[in-house]
């Protein structure tokens, strides 16, 4: 219930079939509040029909092939001093690495902060790590 913003906003991507393919991905899902945080303006730009290619952008940006656990991710960050470095379906990283009270903060392409706030969400096709940001791509 905390994610219809983001369905909505897969739904106005036309990503929906796409993200409840065979995968297997991970997709770092902004919660309602992530979305909230950015301008109600620009929110409604990106859901118009002349968002999408923005949209699109945004939304492939969260997602990451394969099926990472909170776990996976942490033994990344381990062996690359502390910090995991994931190549997104958009095509740019994220940088992952530990936060404090035992949190993971993600790192986008400008510099923004995201914290997991709900970790290992399984699904059949992947795994879903909720998080309090939207993640912006260059």
């Amino acid at each position: 219930s905390n994610l219809t913003t983001l369905v909505s906003a897969v739904q106005a991507a036309g990503l929906a079939e796409t993200l409840s393919g065979t995968g297997p991905f991970t997709v770092f899902a902004p919660d309602n509040a992530a979305f909230e945080k950015i301008p109600a303006a620009t929110r409604t730009a990106l859901l118009a029909p002349a968002g999408k290619a923005d949209l699109t952008k945004i939304l492939t940006y969260h997602v990451v092939p394969g099926r990472l656990t909170a776990a996976d991710i942490a033994s990344q960050a381990q062996a690359n001093g502390g910090v995991a470095t994931l190549t997104t379906v958009q095509g740019e990283t994220l940088k992952v690495s530990a936060g404090p009270n035992n949190t993971w903060v993600i790192t986008d392409s400008k510099g923004g902060a995201s914290t997991i706030t709900q970790a290992d969400v399984a699904q059949s096709n992947g795994m879903v790590h909720v998080v309090d940001t939207v993640l912006m791509p260059n």
